[in-house]
């Protein structure tokens, strides 16, 4: 039995003890009229005794009231650390024994401790979610910043062909803003059908997998830009119910691509389809001569010693073209593979210079080309490779004499620039244009304007860059104007100036 009870059982206990007095003492007055003041006495006696017990039954519950309000009130004022730890004997007071509200406050106290006890482990999962939070947020901002600063164009869909993700790049390159856009489909966004096709063919395959493509855009300007596509069906970390992901409105799936620039790759097959090409085309002239003027000798056409031999003369001057033509190509693929032998020493530049001067001098007189030397009265040391540097020197001396109509004029001048030496050839011949000046170095390429004035393979130039820049450390550059000549100017370090 409880507190509140016994304290009702004893109150009813004594008011009916009370009653009963007043009772008894009321039916003697009746009965015995002349004892009277005596059973008035006990009539008065027993409501004082009950007047009294009352109101010590009042005091005690007040009292005991008291007692568990202040408990009560403690226990709200205190730290729910305390309540947890079981601090309440030193903060709370304690209630006096026998108290009917004992069980009450005990009850109410180990209530507020479980509640102190959920309320510290959803603080504690609340702090843990919210450091979770913010690693995640942290992550995230540090990838999309990653992607954001990619040079590769990345672009990600969802399973309904709608824009979840765009770098930087890909919104220039397809011109559109991913924070701004109205609409998130990806056919109203890229308007490329075949990367568009690409990427809802990868979102929908059944299993994970790459689908690689190569994919021509054009920029603002028209001019084709390759890409080479791969796009991907990401595989998902780890499978939930259907039913579980329709209820939350989860969709699985999607693809990403990453498009990567093949442009310089694509040129490069072009300019080796090219070299292919060139190199075929320049090779089938001198062995069709070669062959031509064998099969004139062997079914006897030359009848004399002198047919013979101006056949034999044309055999010979094919041949060495031919040689040539080869000699220069694996030069060119030596120096492009690092494996020609250079042997540097310092050296005199104007004396290279005066030595391809007097070796293309013949030509130039078979034109009636004069050929000016404006040297510098200077020594102009060079740590050169003699043979290579004199090619290159004769390359661009023969290549202006060949392309300067007759009675022109081709000058070879040298100077010392601050650390670094200088020759030029300039020409009055039939120049070039911005275009041609842009691939006049490259090999087997021939000014189409010019093919006419002169025979030539395209390597003399292409072999001089080389020689010149990979060889020597220096650079080769061009000047020109249609219809007044080049410049062809060739910069190297200096090496042991003599002043």
């Amino acid at each position: 039995m409880n507190g509140p009870k016994l304290h009702n059982l004893i109150s009813s206990a004594a008011l009916v003890l009370s009653a009963a007095l007043v009772i008894a003492t009321a039916g003697g007055l009746v009965s015995g009229f002349g004892a009277w003041p005596v059973r008035t006495g006990l009539l008065a006696g027993g409501l004082a005794l009950t007047g009294g017990l009352a109101a010590l039954l009042h005091y005690r519950c007040r009292r005991d009231r008291q007692a568990v309000e202040r408990q009560l009130e403690a226990l709200c004022r205190l730290d729910p650390h305390d309540l947890r730890n079981d601090g309440t004997s030193i903060n709370v007071p304690p209630l006096p024994e026998g108290n009917p509200w004992s069980e009450v406050a005990a009850l109410v106290r180990e209530t507020l401790s479980e509640r102190c006890r959920r309320l510290e482990e959803l603080e504690h999962a609340r702090a843990v979610a919210d450091i979770r939070y913010r690693r995640a947020s942290t992550e995230c901002e540090r990838i999309r910043t990653i992607l954001s600063e990619l040079s590769e164009p990345i672009l990600a869909v969802d399973d309904y062909d709608e824009l979840v993700l765009a770098n930087r790049s890909a919104e220039e390159l397809f011109h559109f803003d991913g924070g701004g856009v109205e609409s998130r489909a990806l056919a109203q966004l890229v308007h490329c059908e075949k990367l568009v096709n690409l990427l809802s063919a990868a979102s929908h395959r059944k299993t994970p997998g790459d689908r690689t493509d190569e994919i021509d855009i054009p920029d603002e300007k028209g001019n084709s830009r390759w890409f080479r596509v791969t796009a991907t069906k990401p595989t998902a970390a780890e499978e939930t119910d259907s039913t579980e992901a329709n209820a939350h409105g989860s969709v699985s799936g999607g693809a990403v691509a990453v498009l990567r620039d093949i442009g310089d790759q694509k040129a490069l097959q072009k300019r080796n389809a090219e070299f292919v090409s060139a190199v075929s085309h320049e090779m089938k002239s001198p062995l069709a001569g070669i062959k031509a003027y064998v099969e004139l000798l062997a079914d006897g056409d030359a009848e004399d010693e002198e047919t013979r031999e101006e056949f034999l003369d044309v055999i010979s001057g094919q041949a060495d073209r031919l040689q040539r033509l080869v000699e220069n190509l694996l030069n060119i693929a030596r120096i492009e593979a690092g494996v020609v032998n250079v042997s540097k020493l310092t050296r005199s530049l104007n004396e290279l210079l005066e030595e391809a001067l007097n070796v293309v001098q013949p030509s130039a007189e078979a034109k009636q080309i004069e050929l000016v030397s404006e040297l510098s009265p200077m020594y102009l040391g060079v740590l050169a490779d003699r043979d290579m540097l004199l090619q290159a020197a004769i390359n661009l001396l023969s290549n202006a004499i060949k392309y300067t109509p007759e009675k022109g004029r081709v000058t070879l001048r040298s100077r010392l620039e601050n650390k670094v030496v200088r020759f030029e050839v300039q020409d009055t011949g039939v120049g070039l244009s911005e275009e041609d000046a842009q691939r006049v170095f490259e090999k087997f390429y021939r000014v189409q304007k010019d093919k006419n004035m002169a025979a030539g393979t395209g390597l003399g130039l292409p072999l001089a860059k080389h020689i010149v820049e990979d060889v020597h450390g220096g650079h080769l550059t061009v000047e020109s104007k249609l219809g007044e000549g080049s410049t062809f100017s060739v910069t190297l370090p200096g090496a042991g100036q003599l002043t």
